[in-house]
This record gives C-alpha cells, structure tokens and sequence, in this order.
C-alpha cells in the first residue's frame, strides 16, 4: 500500500518543480496563479494574483472554466510545502495541461525568503 508521501514522491518525478531563485519570473510568465491550498491557509496569506483553488476540487473547476480550458495555459502552482501542488500538478499533466510548473517549497519557502505576499488585514470596527 502506498502512502500521501509515496504518492507525492511518484508525483514529482512527473512534474516540473520551478526551484525558488526561479520562481519569481515563472510566476510573472504565467497566465494563471493558482493556489491549491484551502482557504483558510489562502485568507493568511498568498502569492499577489494567486487564484485559490483548491486541491481537492482542482480537476472540477479546471473543467467548469471556459477560461482555463486551454490546454497550452502557463500554470504555475503551489500549495504550503510542496507535496498538494505536485499532486495537483500531475493530475493537470494527465488532464493534458503541457505548461505546468509547481513551486519547490511552496508557500512556506517563498515567504520565508520574503518575497512578496498578500496577507489581507481584518477590518477595524472604529
């Protein structure tokens, strides 16, 4: 029987992870963000122009989308360390996506080499 981290290893031998020192300009060439966090861990804080989709509905909303029907779409995606992101990235392979790029370290690595994130402020009740 496999486990989430067999599955996670499997997945990243089949996709392209984007390492960090790279992952700005992938995020700046690509069409679509997409967050495949829950959004909980999205309202916290996310990429600026991340779209939240997340992994356990990523295959429907892709499908449901007239916009991200494309199959030659540049998508980079990530989730909080890595592992839902390469999950996520082989499921579009499959779906026959042909630019997809996962960011190693995810979420947790970009901000903690402080690159920019949207971290929404609650609103004050004056």
């Amino acid at each position: 029987m496999k486990s989430a981290h067999d599955l996670v290893v499997a997945a990243k031998a089949l996709i392209h992870e984007v390492e960090l020192d790279a992952a700005e300009q992938a995020v700046r060439d690509c069409e679509l963000l997409l967050d495949v966090r829950e959004a909980d861990e999205f309202a916290a804080g996310h990429l600026p122009g991340a779209v939240l989709v997340p992994r356990g509905l990523l295959e429907f909303k892709l499908s449901a989308t007239p916009a991200y029907e494309s199959r030659d779409l540049k998508i980079v995606l990530y989730c909080k360390t890595s592992g839902r992101a390469a999950l996520a990235a082989a499921a579009l392979r499959e779906m026959g996506y042909t630019h997809v790029q996962s960011i190693a370290g995810g979420f947790d690595a970009w901000a903690a080499a402080g690159k920019p994130v949207v971290r929404p402020q609650p609103p004050a009740f004056d």
